[in-house]
């Protein structure tokens, strides 16, 4: 079953007020413990054939590189070439993708005319500067979130997008690749539960403290808590609320548990006002329990005038290891939709076709560019909440 047969077949079902089945404990379900290293694979979907777009990967500094990997390639890219200065790191893709070429030097991929995309996941701090350099090489960019760390970075990369035409996008995979995550973007497009009026984030993570690098705990590098992990939901909340901008009305940071890295903060909220009046409140911090099967109990909560939507992303805690569980209250029933391995990760197959035909079906530069903006801004508000 495809993505639109589903999305038909959970419709009918909805009208006829009957439940959807749960599905079924996959493998990758098991490897969810570690959010550091947690690269979601699907089902491939290619949209173009082998050789018609052709990207590199470059800069694993963060493992979520993988996980875009995966996406590119499971919708019919071809990756061509690798750079990656650690060796290491630069094996494992190698082993994944024997047929990747292993890059001397980033010029020597800005080189070859027929590389299209470059995808990283470079420091943070790094991310930005990297991102204008690949784009004024002439290639369109995919980086892990947060896509910068400060304004004058955000600044820049919209300067260099309107000089080169190059497209700048960014991995907000805590929508872009999580099936009830996708779904619910559907179901809140087909106004199923109205005009929405709030959305709340709840984003714990696990710290998985022997696996981060020594750059993770430096808050010039990292670019603080709102603006790393609360980038996935200021993009959420744009993408389900329809707002185009939106203010920051409060925020707030802390170090509660983590006092050997002063410059940590492991805990952080904001609440925003969009320009079409709906509000937002994100939570988000890296105190995930031991015994929680998965590397975070994601939530989100979207209110409509018609009805609501819960999605518990990657478990039904002491429930289902499965993630992926839309839970939808309308006029007529109240539903549990189990989307894992049914919805698909669309967002790779359209960012293809976007790069190829210079459109914006997947996302706009507009919208990667907005959530970004709000996350620096929380940050930049934000009350420290410890000394």
């Amino acid at each position: 079953m495809n993505r639109r047969q589903f999305i038909s077949a959970t419709s009918a079902t909805l009208a006829a007020g009957a439940l959807l089945p749960r599905a079924s404990l996959s493998a990758q379900d098991f490897q969810k413990s570690d959010g550091a290293n947690y690269a979601p694979t699907g089902k491939p979907n290619p949209v173009v054939k082998p050789g018609d777009f052709v990207f590199a990967a470059a800069r694993f500094d963060h493992a979520h590189i993988n996980g875009m990997v995966n996406g590119l390639t499971e919708a019919g890219a071809t990756l061509k070439w690798i750079y990656e200065p650690d060796a290491k790191k630069t094996a494992a893709m190698r082993k994944k993708f024997p047929s990747a070429k292993v890059a001397r030097s980033m010029q020597e991929i800005y080189d070859d005319k027929e590389v299209k995309l470059v995808a990283a996941a470079a420091i943070t701090s790094e991310r930005g500067p990297f991102g204008c350099e690949v784009m004024a090489a002439g290639k369109d960019y995919f980086t892990d979130k947060a896509p910068f760390t400060t304004m004058p970075q955000l600044d820049q990369a919209k300067a260099v997008v309107a000089k080169t035409g190059r497209k700048y996008f960014v991995y907000y995979g805590e929508r872009l690749h999580n099936e009830s995550a996708m779904f619910a973007t559907d179901l809140v497009a087909q106004g199923v539960i109205g005009r929405v009026l709030q959305v709340v984030n709840l984003a714990p993570h696990r710290l998985s403290l022997l696996s981060r690098p020594d750059w993770f705990w430096v808050r010039e590098k990292f670019g603080g808590i709102l603006c790393d992990i609360g980038s996935h939901q200021f993009e959420q909340f744009f993408a389900y609320s329809g707002a185009k901008d939106a203010t920051v009305m409060h925020s707030a940071i802390a170090n509660y548990g983590n006092p050997d890295h002063p410059e940590f903060e492991d805990f952080g909220e904001a609440n925003l006002l969009g320009d079409n009046g709906a509000t937002d409140y994100v939570r988000v911090d890296w105190f995930t329990p031991d015994g929680l099967s998965t590397w975070g109990d994601g939530r989100t909560f979207i209110l409509g005038t018609k009805g609501t939507i819960e999605l518990r992303k990657y478990v039904d805690v002491a429930r289902d290891k499965v993630g992926d569980h839309v839970y939808l209250i309308d006029g007529k029933s109240e539903q549990h939709i189990a989307c894992s391995g049914k919805v698909g990760f669309r967002f790779f197959g359209e960012f293809i076709l976007d790069c190829l035909n210079r459109t914006e079906k997947a996302m706009t530069q507009a919208h990667a560019f907005k959530a970004a903006e709000l996350s620096l801004k929380a940050q930049a508000a934000a009350r420290r909440l410890t000394a």
